[in-house]
């Protein structure tokens, strides 16, 4: 069954400015992502353009326009509502991410210049040195800022933008599944990407890139099949050795 937004969560505010529609796809696009408007939601035209004080018209073009991204969907008479997602499509990201951010890493090692690597560095320490009190969605959006700046480094546009495409349907399956393992051992697990990166070994690089993907897969799967069904639950493994700088 579709499902429609609580009235009284404050998820759009009022805009002016002459770029509406691209402020309204960035509020929705917050929206999705953040878990407000979860998979089936409806998108109220009406309901959507009151609140931000706007006609209807920039709504709906801000939703075709997250059409064409595949983050909504049109339904005769009844529509654009936030896109499902399956398990499937999770392990369809999966394999295109790992495939996309080994290349990175690859030409990172190659290409990064030493003030890119100093900012890989710094993003790093910041990860792993958390505020306590930040919220989850923060913490979230630290860890694929370092991918992002990673995959940036690597220096070829059109990687770029494929990797860009991934992000949103990626952001959207962990507001989904709601819940992350310990964020400090998460992000300890970067840390020796980080430092094959810093002595530019692609090969360790890599190694580590994918070892620490392959267990967001598996860890992100899990918690989706547990909440959400769709396929045979399995168990979720521990942090890998990689965690402790262990490649072995």
């Amino acid at each position: 069954m579709a499902l429609s937004a609580p009235p009284d969560i404050p998820m759009f505010e009022s805009v002016e400015s002459t770029d509406l529609v691209g402020l309204v796809e960035a509020q929705l696009t917050r929206a999705i992502v953040e878990g407000h408007l979860p998979p089936g939601s409806r998108i109220v035209e009406a309901d959507i353009a009151r609140r931000m004080g706007i006609s209807r018209a920039p709504v709906r073009e801000a939703a075709r326009r997250l059409e064409r991204q595949g983050v909504l969907v049109a339904r005769p008479r009844h529509g654009f509502a936030v896109r499902t997602i399956s398990v499937q499509e999770i392990d369809d990201l999966y394999e295109v991410r790992i495939s996309i951010e080994l290349t990175s890493i690859e030409l990172a090692c190659r290409k990064a210049d030493d003030a890119g690597l100093a900012r890989v560095q710094a993003l790093l320490e910041k990860m792993v040195r958390p505020d306590p009190d930040l919220p989850q969605g923060e913490r979230i959006a630290s860890d694929l800022a370092l991918h992002t700046l990673i995959c940036e480094l690597a220096g070829n546009a059109r990687l770029l933008r494929i990797f860009m495409d991934t992000q949103m349907e990626l952001r959207m399956i962990i507001a989904l599944i709601n819940a992350v393992d310990d964020s400090a051992a998460v992000a300890a697990t970067h840390r020796v990407i980080v430092d094959a990166l810093m002595r530019r070994d692609a090969e360790a690089a890599k190694k580590a890139m994918r070892i620490h993907l392959e267990y967001a897969w598996e860890h992100v799967r899990a918690l989706f099949v547990e909440q959400h069904g769709d396929a045979p639950s399995l168990p979720r493994r521990p942090l890998p050795r990689i965690a402790l700088g262990e490649l072995a």
